[in-house]
């Protein structure tokens, strides 16, 4: 399949039910939030959407919200994991109203870093039962994930289980990868758009952030805007550090 463009992307935008939020819940958690607070209808990219920003803004939340109303198992997965380790997930997803195209992916995935090793423990006890076809892991390239690095797990995923032409919702993934891995998960997220697929993804890293054409959506106190890289606080720290590492250092430590 030929890389998306607006008229083929699987989902165009999100909006949020602020109607339906009470005003005592809209002080709660995660209506608090300052990504739900200041909450701006967003449109996606037809390739990739990146939605960053600092600890707390609720990114992480914002993407959990987006994948349960696909219809994804919150702690992540392809659309039929369902299991749970701990009932953690917020109740956004009731309030978020997904605009979808009128194509469909042919794969789905939701990555989600912090519970990556619950989907890698649901893999191997699935594959435990008894009953024939295939094991599960086969489509992770076949070694099981708790006998790799994390870094390796997440490019199991990256590399075997995600196959093109699909929507993949990435939260955090450079969590385990070193910077040198950070340029792979580049060259994978290239390859996949050019499949035909889809991204939204969380991330901290401005060497990921810097895919070309992205859309990138920074989330402050303030709301929430779209940005590029260079105007990112992630980029804007990393440069002032590595720009002139002994005076940050020293600020840093006398202030």
């Amino acid at each position: 399949m030929k890389k998306l463009t607006e008229s083929t992307k699987y989902i165009r935008g999100l909006t949020l039910k602020r109607d339906e939020i009470s005003p005592v819940s809209s002080c709660e958690f995660p209506f608090s939030l300052p990504v739900i607070q200041n909450f701006k209808e967003l449109e996606f990219h037809p390739n990739v959407t990146f939605i960053v920003g600092e600890n707390g803004m609720g990114k992480s939340t914002l993407l959990e919200g987006i994948a349960i109303s696909l219809g994804f198992n919150p702690e992540g997965g392809s659309k039929n994991f369902n299991f749970s380790s701990y009932q953690s997930h917020s109740m956004l997803h009731q309030f978020l109203r997904i605009a979808k195209g009128i194509y469909k992916p042919e794969d789905y995935f939701f990555f989600r870093a912090e519970t990556f090793y619950n989907v890698a423990t649901n893999i191997e006890e699935l594959d435990k039962e008894p009953g024939g076809g295939s094991k599960i892991i086969q489509s992770f390239g076949g070694k099981s994930l708790h006998e790799q690095s994390h870094g390796e797990s997440f490019f199991a995923a990256f590399l075997e289980r995600f196959q093109g032409s699909g929507l993949y919702i990435l939260d955090e993934p450079e969590a385990a990868l070193s910077p040198l891995r950070q340029m792979s998960l580049l060259v994978r997220i290239h390859e996949l758009v050019q499949q035909g697929s889809q991204l939204i993804i969380s991330t901290h890293s401005p060497i990921i952030m810097a895919y070309p054409h992205a859309k990138i959506i920074q989330l402050t106190e303030a709301g929430m805007k779209e940005s590029v890289l260079e105007e990112t606080d992630h980029y804007q720290i990393t440069k002032q550090f590595f720009d002139d590492k002994d005076r940050f250092l020293h600020h840093l430590f006398n202030s």
